[in-house]
């Protein structure tokens, strides 16, 4: 599997049970036509043959794949589940699979005056979740002479797009303003939240090639480039959440789950407060903002130019400080940082990064984590993320089996994660990379 191994598949797997998600009614508006229901797709002589087929630019076996593969086929079904029971009952709901607040990331949730005749709540995050509502597209997109650009004008969800892709997928795998898993939510029982793009991607179970075919319809979504896409677009989702009410919107205390989990959440002995966060001049058992894509987004910062580096270490210290200080100064730093990468992204996005730029932002990923610069889980999660995505980008995953290996068994499990065994695994990938 290129760009992904089992290593990810298990690690994602561990936060999915109850994780799938979809656009949700409040999430992205992706168009205002209505969805029609998987069934729509589902006949033999369009999406639902039981192979793939070699004579045509698409497989036409994408319903068989996902509703025998694909996790998101389970996400309605996952509220049916004893822990979603359990949860719903803890929140005061009366049930998990009736609740609003569950079908808008467990299911297709929209409007009831958008529902075709063959759509069925049940059927979970189905294909119009992700491509748009079919009503104007649906039977057109298969007609002569129809392009993509044309299946797009009629209400089709850009997906093969980098970052119309992680803005869809981000709405619900990290949340909105408006579609949230709070930290309440997670008190109840729901698990944490993590996203990747690059390795989400690849660990969906495909339903098309990206063959040339595809690249001349639509463009290319692998490479560095998806894996950039996603630290930005994540970084650029979190800062916007910063600047809204829902920061602020818990009562007496602030909405924790936007500050980092683990920066409270491990056992009292486990001393971890120091190094980076001492120089960053953060006081001690203070909450903490997150910045684990922030300081993914360092490294390539790093390898652009130092004074980029230097600029973005300077944004996210005075975004953390702000985080400790008030919600005016964390929203103002939030906007401030938001200003910084967006003016930095079309740079970033459009250079050609070379073999030899790729090697020098998976070892800069690697000496931060050396470094102690990553002591917290989820920066940690992330730099393996990156680290083992970047080696498939220069084919030398082979050569790391190793490296990677011990990377992986020092976050595979977070309730058991050790800041020093990640810095020495790091320390140990430093020789190789």
């Amino acid at each position: 599997m290129k760009g992904a191994s089992w290593r990810l598949v298990a690690l994602l797997a561990s936060l999915a049970q109850l994780a799938l998600v979809s656009p949700g009614a409040l999430a992205v508006n992706i168009s205002d036509d209505a969805h029609l229901g998987v069934a729509s797709c589902a006949s033999s002589v369009c999406h639902g043959k039981q192979a793939a087929q070699t004579n045509r630019n698409v497989w036409m076996n994408e319903f068989r794949i996902w509703s025998t593969e694909d996790r998101h086929h389970q996400a309605y079904k996952t509220l049916l589940s004893e822990k979603s029971k359990r949860i719903a009952t803890n929140l005061g709901l009366p049930a998990a699979h009736t609740a609003k607040i569950c079908l808008d990331c467990h299911a297709d949730n929209v409007p009831v005056d958008k529902r075709g005749p063959k759509f069925q709540l049940d059927d979970g995050v189905g294909c119009e979740a992700c491509h748009g509502g079919g009503e104007r597209w649906v039977e057109s997109h298969t007609e002569p002479g129809v392009k993509h650009a044309d299946n797009l004008a009629r209400g089709m969800f850009p997906s093969e797009d980098p970052s119309e892709r992680a803005r869809l997928c981000l709405s619900c795998h990290m949340g909105t303003k408006d579609q949230f898993t709070t930290h309440r939510i997670m008190g109840a029982g729901h698990p944490r939240l993590v996203f990747e793009l690059e390795s989400f991607t690849a660990n969906q179970p495909a339903h098309y090639d990206q063959d040339e075919d595809y690249v001349e319809r639509k463009r290319s979504t692998v490479g560095f480039g998806l894996w950039l896409t996603g630290q930005i677009a994540a970084a650029q989702n979190y800062l916007g959440m910063l600047q809204s009410d829902l920061l602020s919107s818990a009562g007496i205390a602030p909405e924790l789950s936007l500050y980092d989990c683990h920066s409270c959440h491990h056992e009292m002995s486990d001393v971890r407060w120091g190094g980076l966060r001492l120089k960053q001049g953060l006081a001690p058992g203070g909450l903490r903002l997150q910045d684990n894509h922030m300081l993914m987004l360092r490294s390539v910062g790093a390898v652009v130019s130092s004074s980029d580096a230097a600029a973005l270490d300077a944004q996210i210290r005075k975004l953390l400080i702000a985080g400790q200080t008030g919600y005016p100064q964390t929203r103002a730093a939030a906007a401030e940082l938001s200003q910084w990468l967006n003016g930095r992204k079309a740079a970033w996005l459009g250079r050609n990064f070379t073999a030899a730029d790729i090697r020098a932002v998976r070892k800069s990923i690697a000496k931060q984590g050396a470094d102690g610069q990553l002591n917290d889980f989820a920066a940690a999660e992330q730099a393996f993320y990156g680290i083992e995505s970047l080696s498939y980008y220069v084919d030398d995953v082979d050569r790391l089996q190793t490296v990677l290996d011990k990377l992986f068994a020092s976050v595979e499990d977070e309730t058991k994660y050790k800041p020093a065994s990640f810095r020495a695994a790091c320390n140990a990938a430093l020789a190789s990379l």
